[in-house]
Protein backbone atom coordinates (compact mmCIF):
# COMPACT_ATOMS: atom_id res chain seq x y z
CA UNK A 1 0.00 0.00 0.00
CA UNK A 2 1.46 3.05 -1.06
CA UNK A 3 1.89 6.18 1.89
CA UNK A 4 -1.04 8.17 0.87
CA UNK A 5 -3.16 5.23 0.24
CA UNK A 6 -2.44 4.41 4.07
CA UNK A 7 -2.93 8.60 4.92
CA UNK A 8 -6.71 7.62 3.29
CA UNK A 9 -7.23 5.03 5.18
CA UNK A 10 -6.14 6.08 8.52
CA UNK A 11 -8.78 9.13 8.42
CA UNK A 12 -11.83 7.03 8.23
CA UNK A 13 -11.31 6.22 11.73
CA UNK A 14 -10.67 9.52 12.77
CA UNK A 15 -14.01 10.72 11.62
CA UNK A 16 -15.85 7.90 12.91
CA UNK A 17 -14.30 9.49 16.20
CA UNK A 18 -16.30 12.34 14.91
CA UNK A 19 -19.95 10.49 14.50
CA UNK A 20 -19.89 8.66 17.89
CA UNK A 21 -18.78 11.30 19.58
CA UNK A 22 -21.37 13.77 18.56
CA UNK A 23 -23.33 11.01 18.92
CA UNK A 24 -22.55 10.23 22.41
CA UNK A 25 -23.04 13.80 23.23
CA UNK A 26 -26.98 13.87 21.90
CA UNK A 27 -27.66 11.03 23.55
CA UNK A 28 -26.81 12.28 26.95
CA UNK A 29 -28.24 15.51 26.71
CA UNK A 30 -31.41 13.71 25.12
CA UNK A 31 -31.57 11.83 28.36
CA UNK A 32 -31.74 14.91 30.47
CA UNK A 33 -34.55 16.71 28.82
CA UNK A 34 -36.32 13.60 28.55
CA UNK A 35 -36.78 14.21 24.28
CA UNK A 36 -36.89 11.88 21.58
CA UNK A 37 -33.72 12.69 19.89
CA UNK A 38 -33.44 9.82 17.64
CA UNK A 39 -33.85 11.46 14.43
CA UNK A 40 -31.37 14.31 15.36
CA UNK A 41 -29.28 10.93 16.46
CA UNK A 42 -28.91 9.86 13.19
CA UNK A 43 -28.72 12.83 10.48
CA UNK A 44 -26.26 15.21 12.94
CA UNK A 45 -23.94 13.52 14.06
CA UNK A 46 -23.60 11.65 10.71
CA UNK A 47 -23.86 14.97 8.99
CA UNK A 48 -20.80 16.30 11.53
CA UNK A 49 -18.79 13.36 10.70
CA UNK A 50 -19.23 13.48 7.26
CA UNK A 51 -18.31 17.52 7.13
CA UNK A 52 -15.18 16.51 8.69
CA UNK A 53 -14.22 13.60 6.56
CA UNK A 54 -15.25 15.92 3.61
CA UNK A 55 -12.01 18.55 4.94
CA UNK A 56 -9.93 15.70 5.69
CA UNK A 57 -9.96 14.02 2.08
CA UNK A 58 -9.82 17.90 0.63
CA UNK A 59 -6.41 17.93 2.75
CA UNK A 60 -4.98 14.53 1.78
CA UNK A 61 -5.87 15.06 -2.22
CA UNK A 62 -3.39 18.27 -1.79
CA UNK A 63 -1.28 16.32 -0.20
CA UNK A 64 -1.39 13.88 -2.85
CA UNK A 65 -0.77 16.05 -5.40
CA UNK A 66 1.91 18.60 -3.50
CA UNK A 67 3.48 16.38 -1.41
CA UNK A 68 3.28 12.76 -2.39
CA UNK A 69 6.25 11.69 -0.48
CA UNK A 70 5.56 13.44 2.89
CA UNK A 71 4.92 10.97 5.93
CA UNK A 72 1.30 9.42 6.07
CA UNK A 73 0.97 9.63 9.56
CA UNK A 74 1.26 13.20 10.91
CA UNK A 75 -1.68 14.39 9.15
CA UNK A 76 -4.09 11.27 10.73
CA UNK A 77 -2.58 11.94 13.95
CA UNK A 78 -3.77 15.54 13.94
CA UNK A 79 -7.42 14.64 12.49
CA UNK A 80 -7.77 12.64 15.50
CA UNK A 81 -6.61 15.01 17.74
CA UNK A 82 -8.85 17.70 16.38
CA UNK A 83 -11.65 15.17 16.67
CA UNK A 84 -11.35 15.21 20.77
CA UNK A 85 -11.54 18.80 20.67
CA UNK A 86 -14.11 19.28 18.32
CA UNK A 87 -16.47 17.02 20.69
CA UNK A 88 -15.71 17.98 23.93
CA UNK A 89 -15.77 21.76 22.91
CA UNK A 90 -19.12 21.02 21.46
CA UNK A 91 -19.75 19.05 24.68
CA UNK A 92 -18.96 22.33 26.89
CA UNK A 93 -20.78 25.05 24.54
CA UNK A 94 -22.02 24.62 21.16
CA UNK A 95 -21.38 28.20 20.44
CA UNK A 96 -17.68 28.07 21.12
CA UNK A 97 -17.46 24.60 19.20
CA UNK A 98 -19.16 25.98 16.12
CA UNK A 99 -16.19 28.57 16.79
CA UNK A 100 -13.57 26.30 16.79
CA UNK A 101 -14.74 24.75 13.96
CA UNK A 102 -14.54 27.80 11.87
CA UNK A 103 -10.90 27.96 13.38
CA UNK A 104 -10.13 24.68 12.05
CA UNK A 105 -10.98 25.09 8.67
CA UNK A 106 -9.09 28.40 8.76
CA UNK A 107 -6.26 26.26 9.83
CA UNK A 108 -6.56 24.02 6.57
CA UNK A 109 -6.63 27.55 4.20
CA UNK A 110 -3.20 28.51 6.28
CA UNK A 111 -1.99 24.79 6.10
CA UNK A 112 -2.82 24.64 2.25
CA UNK A 113 -1.27 28.46 2.08
CA UNK A 114 2.18 27.58 3.29
CA UNK A 115 3.03 24.62 0.98
CA UNK A 116 1.78 26.95 -2.14
CA UNK A 117 3.55 29.69 -1.07
CA UNK A 118 6.89 27.88 0.14
CA UNK A 119 7.49 25.87 -2.76
CA UNK A 120 10.94 25.47 -1.34
CA UNK A 121 11.29 26.22 2.25
CA UNK A 122 15.07 26.10 2.25
CA UNK A 123 14.20 30.11 1.17
CA UNK A 124 13.49 30.53 4.79
CA UNK A 125 17.27 30.21 5.48
CA UNK A 126 17.67 33.66 3.52
CA UNK A 127 15.46 36.14 5.42
CA UNK A 128 16.48 34.51 9.50
CA UNK A 129 17.16 37.36 10.47
CA UNK A 130 14.01 39.17 9.43
CA UNK A 131 11.91 36.11 10.94
CA UNK A 132 13.75 36.69 13.67
CA UNK A 133 12.89 40.73 14.04
CA UNK A 134 8.99 39.80 13.07
CA UNK A 135 9.08 37.13 15.43
CA UNK A 136 10.41 39.82 18.69
CA UNK A 137 8.07 42.27 16.89
CA UNK A 138 4.81 39.69 17.56
CA UNK A 139 6.04 38.88 21.01
CA UNK A 140 5.92 42.87 21.25
CA UNK A 141 2.83 43.05 20.05
CA UNK A 142 0.41 41.87 23.40
CA UNK A 143 2.61 45.19 25.14
CA UNK A 144 1.05 47.81 23.00
CA UNK A 145 -1.38 50.13 24.32
CA UNK A 146 -4.79 49.61 23.09
CA UNK A 147 -4.58 46.37 21.45
CA UNK A 148 -2.68 44.45 24.55
CA UNK A 149 -4.90 42.63 26.14
CA UNK A 150 -4.44 40.88 29.53
CA UNK A 151 -5.53 37.69 31.17
CA UNK A 152 -4.55 36.33 34.24
CA UNK A 153 -2.06 38.92 35.12
CA UNK A 154 -0.28 38.26 31.71
CA UNK A 155 -0.20 39.87 28.46
CA UNK A 156 -0.99 37.38 26.20
CA UNK A 157 -3.29 38.31 23.15
CA UNK A 158 -4.12 40.80 21.38
CA UNK A 159 -7.54 42.35 20.44
CA UNK A 160 -7.10 44.22 16.60
CA UNK A 161 -11.31 44.85 15.91
CA UNK A 162 -13.04 41.78 16.43
CA UNK A 163 -10.31 39.57 15.81
CA UNK A 164 -8.30 37.85 19.36
CA UNK A 165 -4.79 36.20 18.88
CA UNK A 166 -1.88 35.30 20.59
CA UNK A 167 1.01 36.59 18.54
CA UNK A 168 3.27 33.80 20.55
CA UNK A 169 1.64 30.93 18.91
CA UNK A 170 3.52 31.83 15.57
CA UNK A 171 6.41 33.74 17.46
CA UNK A 172 7.44 30.39 18.25
CA UNK A 173 7.83 29.06 14.82
CA UNK A 174 9.81 31.55 13.90
CA UNK A 175 12.23 31.15 16.32
CA UNK A 176 12.58 27.90 15.91
CA UNK A 177 13.42 28.78 11.87
CA UNK A 178 16.12 31.48 13.18
CA UNK A 179 17.82 28.84 15.48
CA UNK A 180 18.04 26.32 13.16
CA UNK A 181 18.82 28.51 10.30
CA UNK A 182 22.23 30.23 12.12
CA UNK A 183 22.93 26.35 13.91
CA UNK A 184 23.37 25.24 10.43
CA UNK A 185 26.30 27.61 9.49
CA UNK A 186 28.11 27.71 13.12
CA UNK A 187 27.34 24.45 13.78
CA UNK A 188 30.84 23.15 12.92
CA UNK A 189 32.41 26.05 15.16
CA UNK A 190 30.08 25.34 18.22
CA UNK A 191 31.50 21.79 18.12
CA UNK A 192 34.81 22.28 18.28
CA UNK A 193 34.46 25.42 20.60
CA UNK A 194 37.41 27.16 21.36
CA UNK A 195 39.24 28.17 24.98
CA UNK A 196 39.17 25.76 27.78
CA UNK A 197 37.06 27.30 30.62
CA UNK A 198 37.03 24.86 33.63
CA UNK A 199 37.45 22.75 31.62
CA UNK A 200 34.86 23.22 28.95
CA UNK A 201 35.57 24.66 25.57
CA UNK A 202 33.84 27.49 25.15
CA UNK A 203 32.95 28.57 21.20
CA UNK A 204 34.05 32.24 20.33
CA UNK A 205 31.72 34.77 21.05
CA UNK A 206 31.25 35.75 17.74
CA UNK A 207 30.09 32.67 16.90
CA UNK A 208 26.95 32.85 20.19
CA UNK A 209 26.45 36.70 19.76
CA UNK A 210 23.74 36.44 17.02
CA UNK A 211 22.20 33.66 18.71
CA UNK A 212 22.10 34.36 22.52
CA UNK A 213 21.11 38.41 21.50
CA UNK A 214 18.04 37.18 19.18
CA UNK A 215 17.19 34.05 21.95
CA UNK A 216 18.11 36.39 25.04
CA UNK A 217 15.22 39.35 23.89
CA UNK A 218 12.74 36.88 22.89
CA UNK A 219 13.28 35.00 26.30
CA UNK A 220 13.40 38.45 28.63
CA UNK A 221 10.04 39.66 26.32
CA UNK A 222 8.32 36.54 27.40
CA UNK A 223 9.23 36.97 31.03
CA UNK A 224 7.65 41.17 30.75
CA UNK A 225 4.76 39.74 29.60
CA UNK A 226 4.13 36.89 31.99
CA UNK A 227 3.97 33.99 29.18
CA UNK A 228 5.66 31.47 31.30
CA UNK A 229 4.56 28.59 29.22
CA UNK A 230 5.58 29.87 25.94
CA UNK A 231 9.18 30.95 27.91
CA UNK A 232 9.58 26.64 28.71
CA UNK A 233 8.46 26.10 25.02
CA UNK A 234 10.98 28.18 23.37
CA UNK A 235 14.18 27.46 26.08
CA UNK A 236 13.29 23.65 25.68
CA UNK A 237 13.05 23.97 22.07
CA UNK A 238 16.37 25.83 21.60
CA UNK A 239 18.64 23.43 23.52
CA UNK A 240 16.93 20.67 21.76
CA UNK A 241 17.89 21.86 18.36
CA UNK A 242 21.33 22.86 20.07
CA UNK A 243 22.04 19.94 20.90
CA UNK A 244 20.95 18.33 17.96
CA UNK A 245 23.45 20.48 16.05
CA UNK A 246 26.30 20.09 17.94
CA UNK A 247 26.23 16.87 19.72
CA UNK A 248 27.13 18.15 23.12
CA UNK A 249 25.36 17.15 25.86
CA UNK A 250 27.47 20.08 27.75
CA UNK A 251 25.29 22.49 26.15
CA UNK A 252 21.38 21.39 27.54
CA UNK A 253 23.58 20.60 31.10
CA UNK A 254 24.25 24.24 31.18
CA UNK A 255 21.10 25.07 29.54
CA UNK A 256 19.39 23.32 32.47
CA UNK A 257 21.41 24.35 34.83
CA UNK A 258 21.05 28.37 34.04
CA UNK A 259 17.39 27.50 33.49
CA UNK A 260 17.09 26.10 37.66
CA UNK A 261 19.08 29.53 38.63
CA UNK A 262 16.55 31.68 36.51
CA UNK A 263 13.70 29.90 37.59
CA UNK A 264 14.58 30.28 41.52
CA UNK A 265 15.42 34.00 40.94
CA UNK A 266 12.04 34.47 39.36
CA UNK A 267 10.27 32.46 41.95
CA UNK A 268 11.89 34.17 44.86
CA UNK A 269 11.24 37.68 43.03
CA UNK A 270 8.08 37.99 40.88
CA UNK A 271 4.89 38.40 42.94
CA UNK A 272 3.03 36.81 40.47
CA UNK A 273 4.94 33.39 39.95
CA UNK A 274 5.72 33.04 43.50
CA UNK A 275 1.70 32.52 44.03
CA UNK A 276 1.78 29.90 41.18
CA UNK A 277 4.67 27.75 42.73
CA UNK A 278 2.64 28.23 46.24
CA UNK A 279 -0.63 26.98 44.82
CA UNK A 280 1.58 24.25 43.03
CA UNK A 281 3.25 23.25 45.92
CA UNK A 282 -0.36 23.20 48.11
CA UNK A 283 -2.94 23.48 46.57
CA UNK A 284 -5.76 22.36 48.91
CA UNK A 285 -4.31 25.17 51.27
CA UNK A 286 -4.66 28.55 52.08
CA UNK A 287 -4.85 29.65 48.50
CA UNK A 288 -7.35 27.48 47.56
CA UNK A 289 -9.65 30.45 48.01
CA UNK A 290 -7.72 33.27 47.12
CA UNK A 291 -8.40 35.12 44.25
CA UNK A 292 -6.19 33.86 41.08
CA UNK A 293 -4.93 31.07 43.86
CA UNK A 294 -4.47 27.14 43.81
CA UNK A 295 -8.77 26.51 42.99
CA UNK A 296 -8.45 26.15 39.20
CA UNK A 297 -5.76 23.47 40.02
CA UNK A 298 -7.20 21.72 42.80
CA UNK A 299 -10.66 21.41 40.86
CA UNK A 300 -8.49 19.83 37.85
CA UNK A 301 -7.32 17.48 40.52
CA UNK A 302 -10.48 16.82 41.70
CA UNK A 303 -11.84 16.19 38.57
CA UNK A 304 -9.10 13.71 36.97
CA UNK A 305 -9.73 11.24 39.96
CA UNK A 306 -13.39 11.62 39.73
CA UNK A 307 -12.79 9.87 36.30
CA UNK A 308 -11.48 6.83 37.25
CA UNK A 309 -10.32 4.08 34.57
CA UNK A 310 -12.79 4.23 32.42
CA UNK A 311 -14.02 7.80 33.23
CA UNK A 312 -17.77 8.95 33.53
CA UNK A 313 -19.03 9.18 30.39
CA UNK A 314 -19.16 11.95 28.07
CA UNK A 315 -21.31 14.51 29.07
CA UNK A 316 -20.90 13.40 32.60
CA UNK A 317 -18.39 15.68 34.12
CA UNK A 318 -19.68 18.63 36.27
CA UNK A 319 -18.51 21.61 35.06
CA UNK A 320 -20.61 24.39 37.30
CA UNK A 321 -22.99 24.68 39.85
CA UNK A 322 -26.55 25.32 39.83
CA UNK A 323 -26.23 29.05 40.41
CA UNK A 324 -23.52 29.17 37.44
CA UNK A 325 -20.47 29.04 39.50
CA UNK A 326 -18.24 27.24 37.44
CA UNK A 327 -16.54 24.16 39.09
CA UNK A 328 -13.71 23.45 36.88
CA UNK A 329 -12.94 27.15 35.76
CA UNK A 330 -11.35 27.47 31.76
CA UNK A 331 -12.59 23.85 30.27
CA UNK A 332 -13.08 24.94 26.92
CA UNK A 333 -8.65 25.49 27.12
CA UNK A 334 -6.85 25.28 30.49
CA UNK A 335 -8.36 22.16 31.89
CA UNK A 336 -9.88 20.35 28.82
CA UNK A 337 -7.40 17.92 29.51
CA UNK A 338 -9.33 17.44 33.06
CA UNK A 339 -12.21 17.27 31.49
CA UNK A 340 -11.24 14.13 29.00
CA UNK A 341 -9.88 12.48 31.80
CA UNK A 342 -13.00 12.77 33.95
CA UNK A 343 -15.09 11.68 31.07
CA UNK A 344 -12.91 8.87 29.79
CA UNK A 345 -11.09 8.45 32.40
CA UNK A 346 -6.96 7.43 32.40
CA UNK A 347 -7.61 4.97 29.68
CA UNK A 348 -8.87 7.88 27.28
CA UNK A 349 -6.41 10.20 28.65
CA UNK A 350 -3.79 7.53 27.91
CA UNK A 351 -5.36 7.24 24.35
CA UNK A 352 -4.64 10.94 24.24
CA UNK A 353 -0.98 11.02 24.84
CA UNK A 354 -0.15 8.14 22.84
CA UNK A 355 -1.72 9.83 19.77
CA UNK A 356 0.53 13.45 21.04
CA UNK A 357 3.85 10.70 21.67
CA UNK A 358 3.00 9.07 17.68
CA UNK A 359 3.01 12.68 16.59
CA UNK A 360 6.38 13.24 17.82
CA UNK A 361 7.99 10.00 16.93
CA UNK A 362 6.98 10.60 13.71
CA UNK A 363 8.15 14.63 13.91
CA UNK A 364 11.98 13.28 15.40
CA UNK A 365 12.09 10.48 12.48
CA UNK A 366 11.40 13.08 10.02
CA UNK A 367 14.13 14.81 11.60
CA UNK A 368 16.19 11.69 11.50
CA UNK A 369 15.50 11.31 7.52
CA UNK A 370 16.27 14.61 6.61
CA UNK A 371 18.94 14.74 4.24
CA UNK A 372 20.51 18.77 5.17
CA UNK A 373 21.06 20.28 8.31
CA UNK A 374 18.66 22.77 7.70
CA UNK A 375 15.99 20.03 7.52
CA UNK A 376 16.73 18.03 9.61
CA UNK A 377 17.52 20.81 12.61
CA UNK A 378 14.24 22.41 11.39
CA UNK A 379 11.73 19.20 11.91
CA UNK A 380 13.45 18.14 15.39
CA UNK A 381 12.74 21.91 16.64
CA UNK A 382 9.03 22.57 15.60
CA UNK A 383 8.73 18.92 17.06
CA UNK A 384 10.44 19.69 20.10
CA UNK A 385 8.16 23.00 20.81
CA UNK A 386 5.66 21.01 20.24
CA UNK A 387 6.07 18.05 22.43
CA UNK A 388 7.16 20.84 24.99
CA UNK A 389 3.69 22.35 24.72
CA UNK A 390 1.70 19.24 25.63
CA UNK A 391 4.05 18.45 28.25
CA UNK A 392 4.14 22.22 29.66
CA UNK A 393 -0.12 22.07 29.51
CA UNK A 394 -0.69 18.72 31.04
CA UNK A 395 2.22 18.73 33.60
CA UNK A 396 0.69 21.51 34.84
CA UNK A 397 -3.10 20.35 35.36
CA UNK A 398 -1.49 16.85 36.50
CA UNK A 399 0.51 18.91 39.01
CA UNK A 400 3.92 17.48 37.96
CA UNK A 401 4.86 21.43 37.36
CA UNK A 402 3.19 24.99 38.31
CA UNK A 403 0.46 25.20 35.84
CA UNK A 404 0.44 28.12 33.18
CA UNK A 405 -2.04 29.18 30.75
CA UNK A 406 -0.85 27.43 27.34
CA UNK A 407 -3.04 25.11 24.84
CA UNK A 408 -3.68 21.38 24.06
CA UNK A 409 -2.70 21.65 20.51
CA UNK A 410 -5.37 20.84 17.83
CA UNK A 411 -7.70 20.02 21.42
CA UNK A 412 -7.96 23.19 23.06
CA UNK A 413 -10.36 26.06 22.09
CA UNK A 414 -8.75 28.85 20.67
CA UNK A 415 -7.79 30.16 16.89
CA UNK A 416 -4.28 31.45 17.40
CA UNK A 417 -3.12 27.40 18.41
CA UNK A 418 -5.23 25.69 15.50
CA UNK A 419 -3.63 28.17 13.02
CA UNK A 420 -0.17 28.58 14.05
CA UNK A 421 0.19 24.39 14.72
CA UNK A 422 -1.33 23.71 11.34
CA UNK A 423 1.48 25.81 9.93
CA UNK A 424 4.00 24.06 12.12
CA UNK A 425 2.43 20.46 10.29
CA UNK A 426 2.59 21.78 7.00
CA UNK A 427 6.73 22.51 7.23
CA UNK A 428 6.90 19.00 8.71
CA UNK A 429 5.24 17.46 5.93
CA UNK A 430 7.31 19.62 3.66
CA UNK A 431 10.52 18.62 5.19
CA UNK A 432 9.10 14.89 4.98
CA UNK A 433 8.29 14.97 1.55
CA UNK A 434 11.79 16.13 0.33
CA UNK A 435 13.73 13.54 2.79
CA UNK A 436 11.41 10.79 1.41
CA UNK A 437 11.55 11.71 -2.25
CA UNK A 438 13.26 9.45 -4.58
CA UNK A 439 16.92 10.77 -5.36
Amino acid sequence: MSSRNRELLALIPASLLVSLGFAAVFIQRDEFVGAQGTNRLTTASLTYGGIFLGLCLVVHLFLRWRLPHADPYLFPLVATLACFGLVFIYRIDQTLAADQAKWFFVGIVAFIATILVLRDYRVLERYRYVIALVSLLLLMMPLLPGIGQTTNGANLSVQVGSITFQPGEFAKIGIIIFVASYLRDTRELLSRGGRQVLGISVPPLRALAPLLLVFGAAMMLLLVIRDLGTSLMFFGGFLAVLYVATNRLAYPIIGFALFGLGAWFIGSHTAHVKDRIEAWHDPFGKLYDAPGGSYQLAQSLFAQADGGLFGTGIGQALLKQSDGKAILPAPQTDLIYSVITNELGLAGACGLLVVYLLFAERGFKTAILARDSFSKLLAAGLTAVFALQVFVIVGGVTKTIPLTGVTLPFVSYGGSSIVANFVLLALLLMVSDRSRRPA
